[in-house]
């Protein structure tokens, strides 16, 4: 199926805060608006097993939260919860809802090679993750420079990530922003664990792309 001619949204970048309510020590609005202050401005709503209305209504708090900041909340699933975008998984739908903006997780090449008119991927894990462990094999910077040169589209790297070297390195590797989880969510202080990534995409492109390994 070709790809839409339509005029691309702009696909998320920077530090993406993926949601976990069960993660969280304080109430997830709470986390995610300390998210915001330190500097996150895409926010994924995951929570899948509330009853869509819980859901609904929790899209909206979070979506008030990211306005102020000029942020963007992305809806994990293919039901927008009357919004403008969603992050789908690699088993489909195919194809994708028509909405405004659309994301789909990947793995490998041959996820990357189903994409039709998605904007941006995901792709994981690109290291050991405590909120999945075990799931992989991990890709590693590597892996992930492989996949990101076979992609049609922007990639977030995704998986184990919680240090700025790692950011740095998933950056290096093409990835246009990373997707963090456990990193924010399990934070004291959600605001200090942003700044310290979200920081790495105000730097020089030198001291990003140099010097680490």
């Amino acid at each position: 199926m070709p790809r839409s001619t339509r005029n691309p949204p702009v696909p998320p970048t920077g530090v993406v805060l993926l949601t976990d309510r069960r993660l969280a020590r304080t109430p997830l609005v709470e986390v995610v608006a300390g998210a915001v202050a330190g500097g996150v401005r895409w926010v994924v709503l995951r929570e899948k097993d509330l009853p869509r209305v819980e859901r609904a209504a929790l899209a909206t708090d979070l979506r008030a939260v990211l306005a102020e900041a000029g942020g963007t909340l992305v809806v994990a699933g293919p039901d927008p919860l009357d919004g403008d975008a969603v992050h789908l998984p690699a088993a489909g739908p195919y194809p994708p809802p028509r909405v405004g903006l659309v994301g789909r997780s990947c793995h490998d090449g041959a996820e990357l090679a189903r994409l039709t008119t998605e904007d941006y991927v995901t792709l994981s894990p690109v290291y050991p993750s405590r909120t999945k462990p075990g799931y992989g094999p991990p890709l590693h910077p590597a892996g992930l420079a492989a996949l990101v040169a076979a992609s049609p589209v922007p990639v977030l790297a995704l998986g184990g990530i919680a240090t700025a070297a790692q950011v740095r390195a998933c950056v290096r590797a093409g990835a246009t922003g990373v997707a963090v989880l456990g990193t924010v969510m399990r934070a004291e202080d959600p605001t200090e664990a942003a700044v310290a990534l979200t920081t790495v995409f105000g730097e020089p492109q030198s001291a990003t792309t140099a010097g680490e390994s």
